[in-house]
């Protein structure tokens, strides 16, 4: 079972990867006509280089990006996945309205850490690349973190 995850999580950032490269060509092709420049912003690339396909898909699509940071090992975690695996409306959200990206590694851009390497934490990125510093948990020290009782707010 986790080898057919595997193999469809792979085929799919393959073809993430090819049509996010098509549109890039795309692009390119249209600056040579105007004089309008893209501009990629290069502080949420740093450190993701193996994963740019989801900022990518999220440029493009103009959906936002949730970046979910977590352990597998981690009880906050694990507690946190049963509880939007058992929402369908969050299920819905996640498939209908943003660009998904689990990381369970942690990221050495500290752009994608604002307030520190903790899990889990939830960061949402806007198509602009720009972190979104207004939707945050109810925790000030640990602002993107996000218990499984806070689903109710996200729904």
């Amino acid at each position: 079972m986790h080898t057919f995850l595997f193999l469809c999580s792979l085929l799919l950032c393959n073809s993430l990867t090819l049509a996010a490269q098509r549109k890039i060509q795309q692009l390119r092709d249209e600056e040579e006509e105007s004089p309008a420049q893209v501009r990629t912003p290069q502080t949420l690339s740093r450190g993701l280089n193996c994963l740019p396909a989801p900022f990518l898909q999220c440029r493009f699509s103009k959906k936002p990006l949730m970046v979910i940071h977590h352990l597998e090992e981690c009880p906050y975690s694990q507690a946190l996945r049963k509880a939007f695996a058992s929402s369908p409306e969050i299920q819905q959200m996640a498939q209908e309205d943003f660009i998904m990206l689990n990381l369970v590694h942690s990221s050495s851009d500290d752009n994608m850490a604002p307030d520190g390497h903790y899990v889990p934490r939830i960061l949402f990125v806007d198509p602009s690349m720009t972190v979104r510093a207004d939707l945050t948990g109810k925790y000030w020290n640990r602002m993107y973190t996000y218990e499984p009782q806070d689903i109710s707010t996200c729904e």
